[in-house]
């Protein structure tokens, strides 16, 4: 697809941190006169806002991974049409809280559906729109569970899922290492944006050259 603006994800296990650092990269483009547009997954639209209550409802114990992974998937794919390709079309830097590597990690690497099958649907519901570039956001999964408070359905899977949700984001990591680049996680937040922002300022030539 042709595209004019630049998609960036952010992605990681649970209290990763994304949240502050999603801020600290839409500073980093506006202050060099970008437009930016922050979205989330599952979410965005209100068709995605209202898979996402299904999604993240404690009632929904009984949900199967293939529900889940379907479910997100359609958000997907209507957040994709509905804003993320129009933003682009219109040279805006689109910057989006999880996407296709959440998908894989969590009904994939932890819940257990074998990544081709994933991938296969995963192709339409994003209309083939991959990444500009991907941060990763890690962290130890007991202290980011801990963070993140275990409030919604999917944080409240044990322990064990959400060490393979760990370990199958490190696994794309290493598997598009061109894409993916990886912040580990700090006691100051203040260290994990200062080198949020010397990656940014690395790939800001690419990356504006394809904003201009």
């Amino acid at each position: 697809m042709k595209k004019k603006g630049v998609f960036i994800t952010f992605e990681g296990p649970e209290g990763s941190g994304k949240s502050t650092l999603i801020k600290a990269a839409a500073r980093f483009f506006r202050s060099k006169g970008f437009p930016v547009l922050i979205l989330r997954e599952p979410g965005g639209t209100a068709i995605s806002e209202a898979v996402r209550e299904i999604l993240l409802d404690r009632k929904n114990l009984k949900m199967t991974v293939e529900t889940e992974l379907f479910l997100y998937l359609a958000a997907r794919a209507q957040i994709v049409r509905e804003k993320i390709l129009p933003a682009l079309k219109q040279g805006k830097v689109v910057i989006c809280d999880r996407y296709h590597d959440s998908t894989v990690a969590y009904q994939g690497y932890a819940g257990g559906i074998p990544v081709n099958l994933i991938d296969q649907p995963g192709k339409l519901s994003k209309a083939g729109l991959e990444p500009d570039y991907t941060f990763l956001l890690d962290v130890e999964t007991e202290k980011g569970l801990k963070r993140a408070g275990r409030t919604d359905r999917m944080e409240k899977k044990s322990l064990a899922f959400h060490r393979r949700v760990r370990l199958g984001f490190l696994a794309l990591a290493r598997k598009h290492p061109r894409r993916i680049f990886v912040l580990r996680d700090e006691k100051d937040i203040r260290v994990k944006v200062a080198k949020l922002e010397v990656a940014l300022s690395r790939l800001s030539v690419r990356l504006i050259k394809c904003l201009s």
